[in-house]
């Protein structure tokens, strides 16, 4: 049974209108990033007076690390707000490593600020490092919102601790994705100290102006499209399943139908995070790409099953209310810079590919797709692809496992063997990290530009 959602040249008409290609805003991100550290930098040193004895420069270090961590807190949840302009234009892959990474400074800066603080205050009442733990203590009793604050860096520590890559691997997904909207709580219980306790604050109003006015315009964007958005789309469009069908064994497509579904500003290449209003599984919510070119009436996702969620798809029945957020994702026409396109699938990164190889515009011969599996029965979707090769006149190639069990040879040279001119494609490319870090190092060695390299990764 086909389930091809549109006709290549239909999907292709309306990829062409959205192709705009335009540099990531990456760049100009970090130089705002920095420009603002480089401001509160200014704000301690301004606010610091000439300190002479020891004591006076572990409490001012205690303040500058405060106020980095405080700063680095509100990057951390504007990373999480999903904001449309970060999720399509730089990436969400590259969105989540910039959260994580942030998350561990703003650990760090926390330990650091904690724990100079408190030694600061204990040298001044004439105690050594062993009263370090008494000094906290006596400081969340009687200074204001510290007993908060104290839950928060709790929170703060619980969070950073089951997100450690050993750790974060034995935890079901969903449980850690619903502990990890506890920043929300921790960042908010951490807030008010800053501004009661803070030297800075107290003495300079403008700047508890302009702290006021970073947290609140985070906390608007979060609420926005955290919250509104999501809200707005599914009461808009509601999404029903329409069908289940199996692809392969193990890997399944879930046609979703609703209203005005062209409204939704998806392209070929981006994913939603589904959350599937059944039994079970109305808690669950996981990112999953469209593995065909959006329809006004119709979306697909084709899935495979490597987890409780995943494998439950298949029980899903017509009818079946969905609850969608997005589309989010930079892997779209947009990155496009060259004539001709290597789109290079691993496994069930097809996905997106399928949905590329169907939309990119390109002449007879421009579009390559090179699909990688363990055998041809891993193969998901070939017919579709198949036909689309034939259609369009692209070409369609796949790597497979020897009968006996050797991979295939995926080096540089055998991608210039195959196309020579490979150094003059852009290359879309998707699947496991491992066989993704092999192809992006293969492309490399064969002369492809790494700004011509595109990728994004779901792994969390």
């Amino acid at each position: 049974m086909t389930t091809t959602l549109a006709s290549g040249r239909a999907a292709r008409r309306q990829t062409m209108r959205r192709i705009r290609p335009r540099r990531s805003p990456a760049t100009l991100l970090l130089v705002a990033v920095w420009a603002g550290a480089a401001g509160v930098l200014w704000l301690w040193w301004s606010n610091t007076p000439s300190i002479g004895d020891t004591t006076g420069k572990i409490i001012a270090a205690g303040r500058i690390t405060g106020l980095l961590a405080g700063y680095l807190m509100a990057l951390v949840v504007l990373q999480m707000a999903r904001v449309p302009a970060l999720e399509r234009r730089v990436g969400s892959d590259r969105v989540a490593r910039w959260h994580a990474m942030s998350g561990r400074y703003t650990l760090c800066l926390t330990v650091a600020h904690v724990f100079l603080i408190m030694w600061g205050y204990a040298r001044q009442a004439g105690k050594d490092l062993g009263y370090i733990a008494q000094q906290t203590i006596d400081s969340v009793n009687q200074l204001p919102d510290m007993g908060k604050a104290a839950i928060g860096t709790g929170l703060l520590f619980f969070i950073g601790i089951i997100s450690i890559g050993g750790i974060r691997r034995m935890i079901p997904y969903d449980t850690w994705y619903h502990v990890h909207l506890l920043t929300y709580a921790a960042v908010f219980l951490t807030f008010w100290h800053q501004l009661s306790t803070g030297n800075e604050f107290a003495v300079e109003p403008l700047a508890k102006t302009a702290w006021y006015g970073l947290y609140g315009t985070v906390t608007a964007l979060v609420i926005w499209y955290r919250i509104l958005t999501p809200i707005r789309l599914n009461m808009r469009h509601r999404l029903r399943v329409e069908a289940v069908i199996e692809e392969t064994p193990g890997i399944v497509s879930v046609l979703i139908g609703g209203r005005k579904l062209h409204r939704m500003g998806a392209e070929a290449g981006q994913f939603f995070r589904w959350r599937f209003l059944a039994p079970g599984m109305r808690f669950s919510s996981h990112p999953y790409s469209l593995s065909a070119a959006p329809r006004p009436d119709m979306l697909r996702i084709t899935v495979k099953a490597i987890g409780d969620h995943s494998a439950r798809l298949r029980e899903l029945t017509p009818g079946t209310r969905v609850w969608a957020e997005g589309p989010y994702g930079a892997l779209t026409a947009q990155r496009r810079s060259r004539g001709k396109v290597l789109l290079v699938a691993g496994g069930v990164g097809i996905t997106p590919m399928r949905a590329l190889f169907e939309t990119l515009p390109g002449a007879s011969g421009d579009i390559t797709l090179l699909y990688r599996a363990n055998s041809t029965q891993d193969l998901a979707l070939w017919d579709e692809l198949a036909a689309i090769a034939d259609e369009r006149g692209a070409r369609l190639m796949y790597a497979v496992n020897s009968p006996d069990g050797e991979r295939p040879d995926i080096s540089a040279e055998r991608l210039r063997q195959k196309l020579p001119d490979i150094d003059e494609h852009d290359v879309f490319l998707c699947g496991p990290p491992g066989f993704a870090q092999g192809v992006y190092e293969a492309l490399r060695g064969a002369g492809v530009p790494a700004r011509r390299i595109h990728h994004e990764s779901f792994e969390m």
